[in-house]
């Protein structure tokens, strides 16, 4: 399958879809709308294998309980978010809807470094705190998945609570050392490339 974009929430968060074998597939992000998610699932006849969580903000994560609950799906967090899976406290649900978040159940935790082996597709996770202390990137073949840690022209906002600047300093100088050119699909907006945003993102040319 190639890979699909939906924008779920109030927030407008994206969610990405794509194939890791045949008919499987794995999602980054959830944020709420999960009819959605289970719909554009069905339509294609694919089957969920792997929810992967780019960190714990509730606008990531809204959706994740209800979508593993109908699909059998493995959720994947970095074990310095895992708290806000649980809490509507910690992942600010609070702040940023009326709606009840559903805490999920049953998830893995990850490490920096780590690499995750789902169908056909070899996935490493790297880890780049900042936005929040459990933030990471997903990179796979040509794809970074790149969570609210880096966007077109700027980066996530370090002002939540437990968010930490210059931890995102750091992560940056990550993303900057990296030889490929990765497509970046970042949380919100739209897509760009590694090699652009090391050209005209402030944010990265500053480290």
């Amino acid at each position: 399958m190639e890979l699909m974009r939906l924008i779920l929430g109030e927030l407008a968060t994206n969610c990405y879809l794509f194939g890791c074998g045949g008919s499987e597939a794995c999602a980054i992000d959830i944020g709420d709308n999960a009819k959605k998610v289970m719909q554009v699932l069905n339509q294609n006849h694919l089957e969920l294998k792997a929810i992967l969580l780019t960190h714990g903000h509730y606008d990531h994560v809204a959706g994740v309980e209800a979508v593993r609950k109908m699909t059998g799906a493995t959720v994947y967090i970095h074990e310095a978010d895992a708290v806000m899976l649980k809490s509507a406290e910690a992942n600010l649900a609070y702040q940023l809807t009326e709606k009840e978040y559903i805490p999920v159940q049953e998830y893995q935790t990850l490490r920096d470094g780590q690499i995750l082996r789902i169908g056909d597709k070899e996935i490493q996770v790297l880890h780049t705190p900042g936005h929040t202390p459990g933030g990471v990137c997903y990179l796979t073949e040509d794809m970074m998945f790149s969570g609210d840690t880096l966007f077109k022209g700027s980066i996530g906002r370090t002002d939540f609570p437990g968010s930490n600047p210059a931890d995102m300093v750091t992560s940056l100088k990550k993303l900057s050392v990296l030889t490929k050119n990765y497509h970046v699909l970042p949380g919100h907006f739209d897509g760009s490339t590694l090699e652009f945003e090391k050209s005209h993102n402030p944010y990265l040319r500053a480290v």
